[in-house]
């Protein structure tokens, strides 16, 4: 079978919407880091916008491995991108016109200098921003101490960020805008001071001034919100997309068909008109993310819990009990919208029924004991905060409550069954549920702020209503999920 390349596109199906006849694209977007979640997500935003503006085609560059620029360069950029719903689609993206590995510094350099390079992307994770746990650059990360050791090859996305800062900075030119794209809350900020941080060591380091002044007062780093579940691509994928496009294609992708991309209004604009082909431009990405924390995540997390105990294995599964389902909604219209402030453009009624419906997906397989790990660390952020939030308006919102309670009885039954629990407090969790009723495993866990936020420490009808929720599911009253 023939390789996907620019030379077969015109063998495509007729159906698969693709960049044939499309004019050629100009670099304007460098993006670090195209792994999948890229791939499927942002590029399919810049594909969309190169049918009418072609001035924004995307260099990719890879900074630890080759492979997945390799993968695109043997292709000519073009990959397929696959749907998976209940209707499933397909369709060729091509906004990748430039791949760089490692090895390519020299050519790297020359894109972050070029004037018509307006976006500077990143999907890297969290962890490729070198942040210390307090959010702000941590100089003492190896990547970071030989950057700074002065390298025409940095390790750190922030490292080539200033580099690149930094040669427009001395051409006279004007600074890109560096956009980060992974979720960690106010990214845009917790890198611009990044980069601020990084210049102002180098400006002393070289007994040299101005470049972190410089960056702090000119460069513009908007924060984002991206959302879309995105499987990683394996056998069974290539296989369905040779299937239905005719060609092989070693570097296709596949999500959800929702996609979501928040970003920061910011003066002066971005370069592309991204919010031309569906993203949201807010000067509020905070309460954006606010509402996927407690909507999505803490709707994902109860349905673990609960769905676990009631012998589902898969989001799709428990939604597909209809108590469980009802339960979820209830949640959200009654304790957790309420508690979430009005913002202009969000509609969070039509959020929630996209996540419900989302969930409802049979094709993603989302495993239900994947999303219980790490409770302990996830709960008082995803439930914690409207917990609070109901608590301090006075009320008890008995969902969230439930919510909890099943979290309890979930650690309950695994401890008793010797069944590890996969949390970085996994022993201390295992040790206070392997004995004692609820009302005792509670007060322990809130006593030591283990899943429960410590603001909660104290509060007696807290403990006493999720006891309660916790004592009842143990026992196997599902009652408790009326509505």
């Amino acid at each position: 079978m023939s390789r996907l390349t620019s030379a077969t596109l015109d063998r495509l199906p007729r159906t698969i919407v693709s960049p044939l006849g499309r004019t050629e694209p100009t670099i304007g977007i460098v993006h670090f880091g195209p792994g999948a979640f890229h791939r499927a997500h942002q590029a399919v935003y810049v594909d969309d916008l190169l049918a009418q503006d072609p001035r924004w085609g995307i260099a990719a560059v890879s900074m630890r491995s080759k492979a997945t620029v390799a993968a695109l360069a043997e292709q000519d950029g073009l990959y397929t991108l696959a749907i998976r719903d209940a209707a499933v689609s397909n369709r060729v993206i091509g906004a990748h016109r430039r791949f760089l590995g490692p090895d390519d510094a020299a050519e790297t350099h020359a894109l972050l200098s070029d004037p018509a390079v307006r976006l500077v992307t990143s999907t890297v994770t969290e962890k490729g921003y070198c942040l210390a746990g307090d959010g702000t650059l941590d100089l003492s990360h190896a990547d970071i101490v030989h950057d700074l050791a002065g390298t025409a090859t940095p390790r750190s996305l922030v490292g080539w960020l200033v580099a690149g800062l930094a040669a427009r900075r001395d051409a006279g030119i004007a600074p890109f805008v560096p956009m980060p794209c992974d979720n960690l809350a106010n990214n845009g900020a917790k890198l611009h001071a990044a980069l601020v941080a990084f210049a102002r060591q180098q400006d002393a380091e070289r007994l040299s001034g101005g470049l972190a002044d410089w960056i702090a007062g000119e460069v513009r780093v908007p924060s984002t919100m991206v959302d879309s579940i995105t499987p990683a691509s394996d056998a069974a994928l290539y296989a369905d997309v040779a299937n239905a496009i005719g060609l092989e294609d070693q570097a296709a992708v596949q999500r959800e068909s929702f996609a979501q991309w928040v970003i920061e209004d910011i003066a002066g604009g971005l370069g592309p008109d991204l919010g031309a082909v569906g993203a949201t431009l807010t000067t509020n990405v905070a309460s954006y993310e606010k509402a996927k924390l407690r909507i999505l995540n803490g709707a994902h997390s109860t349905l673990a819990y609960v769905g676990l105990l009631r012998g589902a294995a898969s989001v799709a599964d428990a939604m597909q009990d209809a108590v469980l389902g009802g339960f979820i909604d209830a949640m959200i219209q009654n304790d957790i919208i309420p508690m979430l402030p009005s913002t202009p453009g969000l509609d969070l009624d039509a959020y929630r029924a996209a996540v419900l419906q989302r969930f409802r997906n049979p094709v993603i397989v989302h495993r239900l004991d994947q999303i219980a790990q790490d409770g302990s660390q996830k709960l008082p952020y995803r439930l914690g905060d409207t917990l609070i939030a109901n608590r301090r308006e006075g009320r008890m919102p008995a969902g969230i409550v439930t919510a909890f309670g099943a979290w309890v009885a979930f650690l309950m039954h695994r401890a008793r069954a010797g069944t590890p629990i996969v949390d970085p407090a996994g022993t201390r969790l295992a040790d206070a549920a392997a004995s004692g009723m609820p009302d005792e495993v509670v007060a322990t866990l809130m006593d030591l702020s283990l899943g429960f936020p410590r603001e909660l420490r104290g509060d007696a009808a807290v403990l006493g209503a999720v006891a309660d929720a916790a004592e009842r599911i143990v026992r196997g009253d599902w009652s408790v999920l009326d509505r």
